[in-house]
């Protein structure tokens, strides 16, 4: 025996591998239902976190499986087990989600078909409002995750008008028709519902896929697109109804799939845009009654049994090559540019009329959540800004450059940035660490911190959304005993609380119909 008690047997087993051995195998499966089916579902279908099959973890390797489960991962909501599971209960963990389903998980048309749920008919219902209020499109919705509800806000009077329950785990912010009276909201488990805000009223809901990223809805208020984790796939709806148009099973020449990473619609091409997370490839489906310009490079509905490609005039896809995965993209205001970036940092700037990346490397340190980027004029020049997941700082880029203009220093990686072109304030949260509970404001004309707020110490302050006229600004306490603060927006000071349960996004229907450059598209 050592002086220190430690044997050199027993330091030599510290130093070895872990070996996985059919006992851990089958005791993973009981592992996962204790401690991983209430965010990514008992089958590994998703949930609230993504979906752990095979063919949804391409991207990582399981030996980066292994440290996820360990340490947690960065701008995800996945805590760290490396307290909780001993090494060997890791393994079998990482092991256990690259095992293939046991049974074949298929969700096609019929099936979304068969989903479908008619509550009420948008024809039958009343154009008028059922509430009071000075202002329809200064009307707010606020997702409470603690419980799945939806709370209707008025704008002027900074009260709630009526709250309602909805779909679990909400994701990707609600869409609004293009003139705010409906709302459509996409659920981590697919469900796609439609509610008329003017009634009060459900009016149809469909499962467009097992486990759903977003959804995206035309300027004209006629479709609905879709973007699944799984199975990968893209869904086109009918806005009226919900029932179901195309599917695009999503894969590129060689037949590999991929999940989507997001869609967005961009309004004066008449098309939706989507990134796709497993091919370096953005689609560009035309929605238009005209056949787009160069009509004849869209291509669309992959034949994987005859390898063939056929070109339809119906709902046509343009694939434009990228140059590595968007994890996250961002539109210029003129919806020319597409500024996205991968999971591990690696920034590109795609110019939609050209159909090429014109910008291969952008500095964008820190993995920028480009989904939360705004921009504003400065000094006779537009530029981006965006919050970075890991680092602690604020990326200011000049967008006809492209060159960074400056990295505003910030007391931990932000997740959420707004503003709102009557105010000269742009906010940010910290999100992430020990500062939490802090929210930055910066002067967009000297690009400096001038306050940071910490409204409810020790809780996370995230997710600003500013009214109609960007005189109040909103702010959500991610708790279940939070709340949205109003701040005037000149002063900087509190207005009023109003408690709610996790709040975690506000969505302003004028800022976001009129697509507001200091709020997400």
């Amino acid at each position: 025996m050592s002086p220190t008690g430690v044997t050199l047997k027993s330091a030599l087993l510290c130093l070895m591998p872990v070996l996985f051995t059919p006992a851990m195998a089958a005791d993973a499966p009981a592992l996962y239902q204790q401690h991983c089916a209430v965010c990514h579902n008992a089958q590994r279908l998703g949930g609230m976190g993504p979906a752990l099959l095979p063919g949804n973890l391409k991207r990582l390797r399981k030996k980066a499986a292994v440290k996820v489960i360990s340490d947690g991962r960065v701008a995800t909501q996945m805590p760290a087990f490396a307290k909780t599971l001993s090494a060997p209960e890791i393994q079998a963990l990482a092991e256990y989600i690259y095992t293939p389903a046991s049974d074949n998980i298929v969700w096609g048309l019929d099936e979304i078909n068969a989903s479908h749920i008619q509550h009420h008919l948008e024809a039958e219902l009343s154009d008028e409002p059922v509430f009071e209020v000075n202002d329809l499109l200064n009307l707010f919705l606020v997702v409470e995750l603690g419980d799945h509800h939806v709370t209707l806000l008025d704008g002027d009077r900074l009260e709630p008008i009526h709250r309602f329950k909805s779909r679990f785990a909400l994701h990707g912010g609600p869409k609004y028709s293009n003139r705010g009276r409906f709302v459509y909201f996409a659920s981590r488990d697919g469900w796609i519902s439609k509610y008329d805000i003017y009634n009060l009223k459900l009016i149809a809901e469909i499962r467009a896929g097992i486990n759903t990223r977003n959804l995206a809805v035309s300027h004209d208020g006629r479709y609905v697109m879709v973007a699944n984790y799984l199975p990968h796939s893209l869904v086109l709806l009918d806005a009226v109804d919900l029932k179901p148009i195309k599917l695009y099973d999503v894969r590129n020449n060689a037949g590999q799939t991929s999940r989507i990473s997001a869609v967005y619609t961009a309004p004066p091409r008449n098309s939706f845009i989507a990134a796709l997370k497993d091919i370096p490839e953005v689609w560009q489906i035309h929605y238009g009654d005209s056949p787009p310009v160069g009509f004849g490079q869209w291509m669309h509905d992959y034949n994987p049994e005859s390898g063939e490609k056929a070109e339809t005039e119906t709902f046509p896809v343009r694939r434009i090559p990228v140059d590595d995965y968007l994890d996250d993209f961002f539109f210029d205001q003129e919806y020319v540019s597409i500024i996205g970036a991968s999971r591990e940092g690696k920034g590109q700037v795609v110019d939609l009329d050209v159909g090429r990346v014109i910008v291969p490397d952008l500095a964008l340190p820190g993995m920028p959540h480009l989904g939360s980027g705004i921009t504003w004029e400065y000094q006779g020049r537009t530029v981006l800004a965006t919050p970075n997941l890991r680092a602690n700082n604020v990326s200011v880029i000049d967008m006809e450059s492209w060159e960074t203009i400056k990295h505003i220093e910030t007391l931990g990686p932000g997740f959420f940035m707004r503003s709102h072109e009557n105010t000269p304030y742009a906010w940010v949260d910290v999100f992430f660490g020990p500062d939490k509970d802090a929210m930055h404001v910066i002067d967009k004309r000297s690009l400096e911190i001038v306050k940071t707020l910490r409204p409810a110490p020790g809780k996370t302050a995230a997710h600003i959304e500013f009214t109609r006229d960007g005189r109040y600004a909103l702010l959500s306490i991610w708790d279940p005993d939070g709340a949205v603060i109003v701040y005037d927006a000149a002063t900087l000071e509190e207005v009023k609380r109003l408690p709610m349960n996790k709040p975690s996004g506000k969505y302003n229907v004028y800022n976001k119909i009129t697509r507001s450059a200091g709020t997400s598209h």
